[in-house]
């Protein structure tokens, strides 16, 4: 696949997932496509050599992967982790607000967001909604009203002087997003309204009462390229759906000789801690299922490594003292290799030089990202899952701009070179144990 055609089925996978429930559906889709087999959890399996799987959880998380026709405890698994969530805004249970005259919505802030980018924006709604089909059945539904219905104003400049200087964001009271004019206050209750709109799509919730949701607001403003020269990704959900695809797209090459597998969990954003999330049990049970004996699957996991995929900050020109002099990522120059002493990122000497070999063998140039001492650093599912599972992990992601705000940037060459790597990570044959001498 060419890098041209890679970024625009990245761009056209963004921006059909507003959400994780979207994501997964159509991560689904495309494993559907390739051939691979949906395996209900609930359900007993029987998974074959070079067999082709994926299993997934709330709608929100999935694990595919290639049974390799060798057997694990030879050749170990070769794990490739992102997520699928990102920071946002959630609209809450009892979300009326009547101000004004004006109908907006109570949100929550999904995760840490960046939230002064959300002001002006064209803001939709999508994400999962249960409703009753009126014969006493509860039925889930994906939805998307792919159209502005929303928006955040900003204070105009003359009623707050000093914005330019010191802009503070109050997430209870500044960013409620108005919906429209409501004069004679007429609308009581937003599952009604909301029904009513997603019918008008959506022919099966006609005249049906909506239970619950999860619903999120998101940019309308498409992903594309930008950049003079087209060198740079502009998009929202950057992070972390840049490496579902990336992932995805290496684990569909993936020549079955090994075992493989992509995990996307949710709720990474907000700390991993759920049924879905990298901090429960999903990946540890399908393991277990795939591996019944507790010995076999040690020795596997010893064999095995997870690199753990999720977006890396590029130095910013404008900022550049928010950096290390000698760790700062620029775009296009190659995937980022994530270090932390305190093990924030899982990295350490051996999967480091094991991520460099395959930089190296697939011709695409490497960086690393250490944090300035002095400031805070992020996390990822990779400290996580190594302390879960026991499997021996690296941070790793491509450098990008603006990370956590409504619309981040990454250079347009990256993410195909990092799914390149991820291919050769995939498919190369060499063992993934350093011997000791």
């Amino acid at each position: 696949m060419s890098r041209q055609h890679f970024n625009q089925q990245l761009l056209d996978f963004i921006g059909t997932s507003p959400t994780p429930f979207h994501a997964v559906k159509n991560l689904r889709t495309a494993l559907d496509k390739a051939g691979f087999k949906y395996l209900a959890e609930e359900n007993s399996w029987q998974v074959q050599p070079g067999g082709r799987y994926y299993i997934t959880r709330n709608g929100s998380s999935i694990i595919a992967f290639v049974a390799g026709r060798k057997p694990a405890e030879e050749t170990g698994i070769r794990m490739v982790g992102a997520h699928t969530d990102s920071p946002c805004l959630k609209v809450k249970p009892k979300p009326e607000l009547y101000r004004q005259n004006y109908f907006q919505l109570g949100v929550e802030v999904y995760g840490g967001a960046l939230l002064n980018p959300w002001f002006d924006r064209d803001l939709s709604i999508a994400g999962r909604v249960i409703f009753d089909d009126g014969e006493g059945q509860l039925r889930q539904l994906l939805v998307d009203m792919q159209r502005p219905v929303a928006v955040i104003p900003s204070l105009a400049i003359h009623l707050d002087r000093d914005a330019n200087n010191e802009r503070k964001v109050n997430p209870q009271t500044d960013i409620p997003p108005l919906l429209f004019l409501d004069r004679d206050k007429n609308t009581k209750d937003f599952r009604q309204l909301l029904s009513a709109e997603l019918a008008k799509d959506e022919p099966s919730l006609s005249g049906k009462t909506i239970i619950d949701y999860e619903l999120y607001l998101y940019d309308c403003q498409a992903p594309t390229l930008t950049g003079l020269y087209g060198e740079f990704i502009s998009s929202a959900r950057l992070d972390n759906l840049l490496s579902c695809f990336a992932g995805l797209q290496a684990l569909l090459e993936s020549e079955g000789q090994q075992t493989t597998m992509l995990i996307c969990n949710d709720h990474e954003e907000v700390g991993s801690v759920s049924a879905c999330g990298a901090n429960g049990s999903m990946l540890r049970s399908l393991l277990e299922r795939l591996f019944s004996q507790s010995e076999q699957l040690t020795r596997i996991i010893h064999r095995s490594l997870l690199i753990s995929a999720d977006n890396a900050h590029g130095i910013h020109p404008n900022f550049t003292d928010r950096h290390d002099g000698n760790h700062g990522p620029i775009l296009n120059d190659g995937p980022v290799l994530k270090v932390n002493a305190n093990q924030r990122y899982a990295t350490n000497s051996v999967t480091a030089a094991i991520f460099r070999q395959l930089c190296k063998r697939t011709g695409v140039p490497l960086q690393v990202f250490v944090n300035r001492t002095d400031l805070g650093c992020g996390s990822t599912i990779g400290p996580i899952t190594a302390a879960s599972i026991g499997i021996q992990t690296l941070d790793v992601g491509v450098p990008t701009f603006a990370m956590h705000s409504i619309r981040e940037m990454a250079g347009s060459e990256d993410a195909y070179n990092f799914c390149r790597v991820l291919n050769t990570f995939y498919n190369d044959t060499d063992s993934l144990v350093i011997q000791e001498i």
